[in-house]
């Protein structure tokens, strides 16, 4: 997909690699080694990059409810956000991962969700930064601190509550973003229950990048969401609201802009 104003290409990312009006974010993480994301980052990473890290960063420690990875606190992460030379409203963020963005799209979502529109994640990830041979580095570089206060936009997500009052209204639509077969209950890797919300439908997230996770084509999205245009109100979840925010970058796309986040997924629901 070329460039929108949701995604950069790595061929703009580097022509603006020393651009201070950018700040690129490096997302790489995994469920399985929560060190890993890190460890690759200090090994090898974008020029000029930072690194946030899904538990530590872009997410609140876990309680008995609200799933495993709850949002974080507003003032902490907009505090994040400024150390690493983020100005609320000005600075383009660019964020990027290797997990078809998996965890840029959180990224992405979360600084809206803080009324920061001015974030792109970078098409292909790393894997594709890479492959087209543009320059990689271990020096860990040292921003000069932003100003960012956030101003939450509570309207983006939902709650258990609200899922419950709404999810069977004829204007609504639950989408649950897992693997048909996490849906369907067939297998949970993660989550103690298998299964999913009732009357949720099923839109994997996988389905909006190729399998070397570039976006598909706007066309695509568009496509993908058809049935869904003339809902009022869209809930997506996933197992913890993380890959959910694949299928909301999906929804913009689209243009199609009621989707919401219920950011305790399915984790959430069943700790009730």
């Amino acid at each position: 997909m070329s460039n929108t104003q949701f995604v950069v290409s790595s061929a703009w990312l580097f022509e603006h690699l020393e651009d201070p009006e950018v700040v690129i974010v490096d997302c790489r993480f995994s469920l399985a080694d929560p060190q890993l994301g890190q460890q690759q980052y200090q090994t090898s990473h974008i020029k000029g990059s930072y690194y946030l890290d899904l538990n530590q960063d872009l997410s609140s420690p876990v309680g008995e409810h609200g799933g495993r990875h709850p949002l974080p606190n507003s003032n902490d992460i907009a505090q994040k956000f400024a150390a690493i030379g983020v100005n609320y409203q000005k600075t383009l963020v660019v964020a990027y991962d290797d997990s078809r963005f998996a965890f840029a799209a959180r990224l992405w979502w979360l600084l809206r969700y803080l009324g920061h529109e001015q974030v792109a994640v970078l098409d292909g990830g790393f894997t594709g930064w890479q492959k087209a041979g543009y320059p990689v580095t271990d020096i860990i570089s040292h921003p000069p601190i932003g100003t960012f206060v956030a101003q939450v936009e509570t309207e983006k997500v939902v709650d258990i509550t609200a899922v419950k009052n709404r999810k069977d209204r004829p204007e609504v639509v639950l989408v649950d973003s897992r693997e048909s077969d996490r849906y369907r209950g067939e297998r949970e890797p993660i989550d103690k229950i298998a299964g999913h919300i009732p009357g949720a439908v099923n839109y994997p997230w996988q389905e909006v990048t190729d399998s070397n996770g570039y976006l598909l084509p706007q066309e695509e999205q568009r496509r993908r969401w058809k049935n869904l245009e003339t809902a009022q109100e869209i809930l997506v979840y996933c197992g913890s609201g993380v890959t959910a925010c694949v299928n909301l970058l999906s929804l913009e796309l689209a243009g199609i802009t009621k989707g919401k986040l219920y950011a305790g997924s399915w984790s959430d629901w069943i700790s009730y």
